[in-house]
């Protein structure tokens, strides 16, 4: 008789309890089955690749070109008149030229070519300033890309570069390149 008396409602609960925990083990091993026979799906995207030639890149290229052409006409004709200057102070001789002449005009190449320097090395400065500008400005739109492109593909990885070997299976880089020039004709760019 003691033994129907532990059949009580607290046994019958933890004896239903145990064979639904059994049941889950048992059926969570099949579920990981499956979900092992999927296998995730890995891909690599060459970040310096995009960056080269996303055509928002190109499009940010192209502003500064315009944003600093007149700067850089100007040093292009300081360079010329510096040629010139020079060219005349190797032709001219001490018979032809007066010595204050000459002093003169050796000073003002000088100068000429100082101001030049410098005007160079500021564009230059400033044009890498702009380009890092330009990069910090895109890099989100090219990340984003990568990260619908994936997405929509149902990749669970991508992997960017440096890598030391990849192979051209894996290598999505041309596609988001593709998937970029469209996104750039729907914004309405060239």
């Amino acid at each position: 008789m003691q033994a129907t008396q532990r059949s009580t409602p607290a046994a019958w609960a933890r004896w239903l309890l145990l064979s639904a925990s059994l049941a889950l083990c048992a059926w969570i091993p099949g579920a990981t089955a499956q979900n092992a026979q999927a296998a995730p799906r890995i891909a690599y995207v060459d970040m310096q690749r995009l960056i080269d030639n996303a055509p928002q890149m190109s499009e940010a290229r192209e502003r500064l070109a315009r944003e600093f052409a007149a700067r850089d006409e100007l040093l292009k004709a300081d360079e010329k008149r510096l040629s010139a200057l020079r060219a005349e102070l190797e032709e001219a001789t001490p018979v032809n030229v007066p010595s204050g002449t000459r002093d003169r005009q050796q000073q003002e190449a000088e100068a000429l070519g100082r101001l030049i320097e410098r005007t160079r090395a500021q564009l230059a400065d400033e044009l890498n300033a702009r380009s890092r500008e330009e990069v910090d400005r895109t890099w989100p739109i090219i990340n984003e890309a990568v990260a619908e492109y994936a997405r929509a593909q149902g990749i669970d990885l991508v992997v960017g570069s440096p890598v030391l070997f990849v192979s051209g299976r894996l290598d999505i880089t041309e596609q988001v390149l593709a998937y970029l020039r469209e996104r750039q004709r729907e914004d309405g760019g060239p």
